[in-house]
C-alpha cells in the first residue's frame, strides 16, 4: 500500500510541476485512475513471455510457413512516455514445434505493455520463438505511430515506422523473406 500513496504523491507533484492545482476538483481522484492504467500498461513485467506460449506441439517434420498477420498492439515509449501503437506481423517456418496461434498475440502483448523502444520488441518476440521453438526461421515486421513523434518534436502525422527481426531461413533465403513479405501484403 505504501508504493501505491507514494505514487499518488508523485503524480500529485506532476501537476504542481506542470503548472496544475493538485487540489483541483477534476485531479483529486486522477493519481488513483493513473495507477490503475498504468497496472494495465505495464502489465508485461508480471509475465513471463516463454509463460505465455503455454504448450508446445510436436508436429513432426513441417517445412511450410506459419505467419499471422495484423496482431494489433499498443506500448509506451521508454524515451517520452508517449504511447506508441501499430500492428505485428510474425511468420515462423517450424522445424517439428508449433504453438496455439493465440500464442503469438499473446507474446506480443507482453513486450509491447512494457517500457519499450520498437526496435526492442520486434528483436524480443522473434528472439523468444527462436529460443522455445528453435524454428528453421522466425521473422517480425512491427509497424507503428509514435506519438513522441505525432504530439512533440517534429510533429509529423503521417509517419509510420517500420521495423524487422529476421532470423534463420528468412535471414539466409531471399525466397523465403519474399514469401512472407507477400503473405502480410495481402498478395500470396
Amino acid at each position: 500500500m505504501k508504493k501505491a500513496q507514494d505514487m499518488e504523491k508523485l503524480i500529485q507533484d506532476i501537476f504542481e510541476f506542470i503548472g496544475e492545482d493538485k487540489h483541483r476538483e477534476g485531479l483529486l481522484e486522477t493519481p488513483k485512475r493513473v495507477i490503475k492504467s498504468w497496472e494495465t500498461l505495464f502489465k508485461g513485467y508480471n509475465e513471463d513471455p516463454k509463460e505465455v506460449l503455454g504448450t508446445v506441439f510436436e508436429q513432426g517434420a513441417c517445412d511450410e510457413m506459419v505467419v499471422l498477420k495484423e496482431i494489433e498492439f499498443y506500448s509506451m515509449c521508454e524515451h517520452h512516455l508517449l504511447p506508441f501503437f501499430g500492428v505485428v506481423h510474425i511468420g515462423y517456418i517450424p522445424d517439428s514445434k508449433v504453438l496455439g496461434i493465440s500464442k503469438l498475440a499473446r507474446l506480443t502483448e507482453v513486450f509491447a505493455r512494457r517500457l519499450q523502444i520498437q526496435e526492442q520488441m520486434t528483436a524480443q518476440i522473434a528472439d523468444t520463438l527462436m529460443e522455445v521453438l528453435a524454428p528453421k526461421g522466425v521473422m517480425v515486421v512491427a509497424e507503428a505511430k509514435h506519438m513522441c513523434m505525432l504530439m512533440r518534436g517534429v510533429e509529423k502525422q503521417n509517419s509510420l515506422m517500420i521495423t524487422s527481426a529476421i532470423r534463420g531461413r528468412f535471414k539466409s533465403d531471399a525466397k523465403t523473406r519474399e514469401e512472407f513479405m507477400a503473405h502480410i501484403r495481402g498478395r500470396f
